[in-house]
Parts: C-alpha cells; sequence; structure tokens
C-alpha cells in the first residue's frame, strides 16, 4: 500500500497535476513501458500486444478536488472558489495546505463557535462563497510577503491510513488516485505477460472540471476501446441499502451515470469474464455524476467504453474509504479482460 499512500497524499489539484504525473512517470519508467502524452498533461504507459488485437486504453484522473484562492482580503484572510463539486456543510472548519512555488502554508476555513451563533444561524448551511481560510496572517501585505497569491491552489489535508479491520483505507483524494492506482497495477501485472492487445495504462488531467484531459488524450492513443477506472459511491451506511453499492463487494460496474450509457456488449462481455474468473462485481446505476468514458466513448466515430472501479465512501470532501480486497479484485478484472480481449471478440463489440 505504499504506492496508494503516496499517490493520495501527493497533491494534484485540477490543473496542477504535475506531483502526481511525476509518481505515475516514474511507476510507468520501471515497467519499461515507453511513454505517450497529450498536450494537456495527460499520460500513459504502452504494452504492445502479441497480436494485431485492438488498442484498449485504461485511464484512470490524476485529479482531485480542491480549491483556489480568489481573493486576499485587506486583513490578511484568504477567500477561495471550488476545482471540482463540494458540498458547503463538508468544509468548515477542516485545515487546508495553500501551495505557492516556494512553500506550503496551512490554513483553516474559519467558522463561528456555537456559542454566539443565533438559533437562525444554527439552521443554515453557510454558501462557500461568505467562507475564508485563516492562515495567521494580519493584513493582505503579509500575505503578499509570505508569496501567496490569488491563483494558488488550496487542498485538503488527510493522512493515509488502514483501518483496524486491515482491508478499509482511509484517505484523501481516493477521488481518483485509486484509478491512478489500479492503472499502474494493471501495467505491472502485464509487463510479463503474453496478450493480443495494445494497452495503455495510465490517467488523464482535469476531470474533476469537466473531463477536460479526457476530450484530449483519445487523441493521443487512438484507442479501439477505453475503461475509465474510477470510484462509485458506496452507500452502505446506517439503513437499508441492501442493494447499494458497498465496500467489500467487489469491483464496480456502471451501468448508467449523468455523462453515459455504456456499451452494451462491452458491459456484457465485463460481466462474463467476471463470473468466469470468479471475481466478484457489483453494478452501479446513478444519474448524478460522470466520468471520463463520458468523452471517451464520442472520441470520432465513437469507442466502446465502460466505467469499472471501486465503491468509495465520502468522496468529494477532505477523506474518503475505499476496500482494500476492491482494488485488488479490481485489478484481477482488469487484468483478465485484457488477456481475454481480442482482434475478433472486438469485431463483435462493434458489429452488434
Amino acid at each position: 500500500m505504499d504506492l496508494l499512500k503516496e499517490l493520495t497524499e501527493t497533491n494534484g489539484a485540477p490543473g496542477f497535476e504535475h506531483p502526481i504525473r511525476s509518481i505515475m512517470k516514474r511507476e510507468i519508467d520501471k515497467t519499461g513501458a515507453p511513454l505517450v502524452y497529450d498536450h494537456m498533461g495527460s499520460i500513459f504507459g504502452q504494452k504492445r500486444g502479441s497480436s494485431t488485437g485492438p488498442k484498449i486504453m485504461l485511464a484512470g484522473h490524476m485529479d482531485e478536488v480542491a480549491f483556489m484562492i480568489s481573493e486576499v482580503t485587506k486583513d490578511g484572510y484568504l477567500r477561495f472558489v471550488p476545482l471540482g463539486g463540494w458540498w458547503d456543510q463538508v468544509i468548515l472548519s477542516q485545515r487546508v495546505h495553500i501551495l505557492t512555488e516556494k512553500k506550503t502554508f496551512t490554513g483553516v476555513v474559519g467558522s463561528k463557535p456555537p456559542h454566539i451563533l443565533t438559533a437562525e444561524e444554527r439552521k443554515k448551511v453557510v454558501p462557500m462563497r461568505e467562507m475564508f481560510i485563516d492562515i495567521g496572517a494580519n493584513s493582505a501585505d503579509q500575505v503578499k510577503e509570505w508569496g501567496i497569491r490569488v491563483g494558488d491552489p488550496i487542498m485538503p489535508i488527510c493522512p493515509f491510513e488502514i483501518m483496524p479491520d486491515n482491508d478499509t483505507i482511509l484517505a484523501k483524494a481516493l477521488d481518483n488516485r485509486a484509478g491512478c492506482y489500479l492503472a499502474l497495477e494493471v501495467l505491472k501485472q502485464l509487463k510479463d505477460s503474453e496478450h493480443p492487445n495494445s494497452i495503455y495504462c495510465g490517467a488523464t488531467v482535469q476531470e474533476e472540471v469537466g473531463l477536460r484531459g479526457a476530450a484530449t488524450a483519445p487523441y493521443a492513443v487512438e484507442p479501439d476501446l477505453a475503461i475509465a477506472m474510477d470510484v462509485g459511491i458506496a452507500q452502505d451506511g446506517p439503513g437499508d441499502n441492501s442493494n447499494k453499492a458497498k465496500l467489500g463487494a467487489g469491483p464496480l460496474i456502471t451501468f448508467l451515470d449523468s455523462s453515459m450509457v455504456p456499451h452494451v456488449p462491452l458491459r456484457n462481455l465485463v460481466m462474463d469474464i467476471a463470473e468466469k474468473n470468479n471475481i466478484p462485481y457489483q453494478v452501479d446505476v446513478m444519474l448524478g455524476g460522470g466520468t471520463d468514458a463520458g468523452r471517451f466513448h464520442l472520441f470520432k466515430k465513437g469507442v466502446p467504453s465502460i466505467v469499472i472501479g471501486v465503491a468509495s465512501r465520502y468522496i468529494h470532501s477532505h477523506v474518503s474509504m475505499v476496500s482494500k480486497s476492491d482494488l485488488e479484485n479490481t485489478v484481477k478484472l482488469l487484468v483478465a479482460f485484457v488477456k481475454e480481449m481480442d482482434e475478433n471478440k472486438m469485431k463483435s463489440l462493434i458489429d452488434f
């Protein structure tokens, strides 16, 4: 888990993914795979197969939800705007890191103590536009002296931890460093394996702000088939959620989201391969949110695409959880899929 720990504890806001890209490059280089880039910063390692099977793109995304400084007040407080989707209620009183070119500063999102809240204020969700970050500065001039500027990214803080069950992982940015981890693990496992396809394992940029790297990465890869590796929403908290995604129940295959209806023959093939290899899996149907596959499948004439990933609790906040066994089973499923795909199966997918 050292690699996943490094991936989650390293910061990578949308548009500021270079520290994550450096880790991806280092790990891809270890496999000997040639590197493939687009001009936005997406990165992939290429592993050629033994015959003329399809080009398969397996992509996580490097960015995480974050914030950006939008204003420095005269008293030295920082106003901020979101990079990605946040629910305002999870932000107050959280510690954050402000990343400048030379130094990282710690701040806290200011909030009133309950002692001075009116009855009406207690019922109100404070909108982000009214929030501020306190970095211990006394004036705008002091903030400037410290090298903090409008446009600097602001990151959540949450150390990586494996919980006492030795399966549940707690960390920030599992959306979507989990997908980056899956890409690297699949590439490593296929390093010395025979398969008929050309695979491109890696990650895109700026997914959280509009699937932007997903619009450019296919031009670098020219895929015949695409798999977005991302997290889905676990709904296994208190209550009757027997038919909802849960931690530890296997890879999550998305049947529907707001960005895509997956390619149905591809979806069915993935389930067949999972069942043949005794890999448990779950199904996700949700209209809120989308993934990079929403852009991948629209490339040129269309690219059969699907989302395969893991269920996660509390995403788009400072902290999230996934299951280690789910990650392991997702790697097994992706490796089995790559080994089973070939030219004839690809033809059957597009001639339906």
